[in-house]
Formats: structure tokens, C-alpha cells, sequence
């Protein structure tokens, strides 16, 4: 069996919901839906769809380093969007992250994230080179 390896962000609601931020299995890093709120809970970019992806994808990019990734491994992304009308600001946020990267990207539109503040949800998967 291969080692898994977890990380969390420390958030009351990895301990309350059981989950963590990241696990790597082998060489597959899954990221779990990611916000934008800080580490003292603080929601980052109100009412600014832009900024809530860019910090989304800073958090992102920690917890795949903390497993030995990078955002160059990342294969996959899927955002969850409270207001489709703002793809256009999230997609640039994320053009401007994986411009190069170009892994696959699915964004759908939800009615709503945990905190009516939250504008966009992403996960992401990476695969490591074997």
C-alpha cells in the first residue's frame, strides 16, 4: 500500500467535517475545495471575484508545495462559482496562474458556498512525474 500523506490548512472546519486540505497518494496530489478565507477566518477579496481566485490559488499553490508539488503538476482544475456572470474575472485569475500549465478546467455555477462572502470554490489535482 502506498503512503498517504495529509495536510491541513488548521481551519475548525478540517476537524469539524474530518477531511484535510491535501493528500498525496503515490505521485496524485488532490487538493480540496479551496476558499478564500485566511487563517484566522477572515473572507479575502469581498465581492471581488478576481481576488478571491488569485488568493484561492496562492492557497493552492502552498498546500501542493507542502507535498512536494507545484502548480506545473497540476492537471486539473474545477471551480465552483456563485455568479457564472463573473467568469470572466475568474477565468482571467486563473489564465494568469496556468497560462502555460493549461491543465483541464471545468467552472460551474453553484447556489451557494458555506459563507454567502464566498464567491468561488476551485480543487484542483496534480500528478507528480513517477
Amino acid at each position: 500500500m502506498q503512503q498517504r500523506q495529509m495536510v491541513g490548512s488548521g481551519t475548525e472546519w478540517e476537524e469539524l467535517f474530518g477531511y484535510s486540505r491535501a493528500v498525496r497518494v503515490g505521485n496524485i496530489v488532490e487538493v480540496a475545495g479551496t476558499t478564500a478565507v485566511d487563517e484566522r477566518g477572515a473572507v479575502i477579496g469581498i465581492d471581488d471575484p478576481f481576488a478571491q481566485t488569485s488568493y484561492i490559488l496562492s492557497k493552492i499553490e502552498r498546500a501542493l508545495a507542502a507535498l512536494g508539488a507545484s502548480l506545473s503538476d497540476v492537471v486539473r482544475t474545477r471551480m465552483f462559482v456563485v455568479d457564472i456572470q463573473q467568469s470572466s474575472e475568474i477565468g482571467r485569475a486563473h489564465g494568469l496562474v496556468f497560462g502555460e500549465i493549461k491543465p483541464v478546467a471545468t467552472m460551474v455555477e453553484v447556489r451557494a458556498l458555506i459563507d454567502p462572502q464566498l464567491l468561488v470554490e476551485i480543487e484542483v489535482t496534480a500528478i507528480l512525474p513517477e
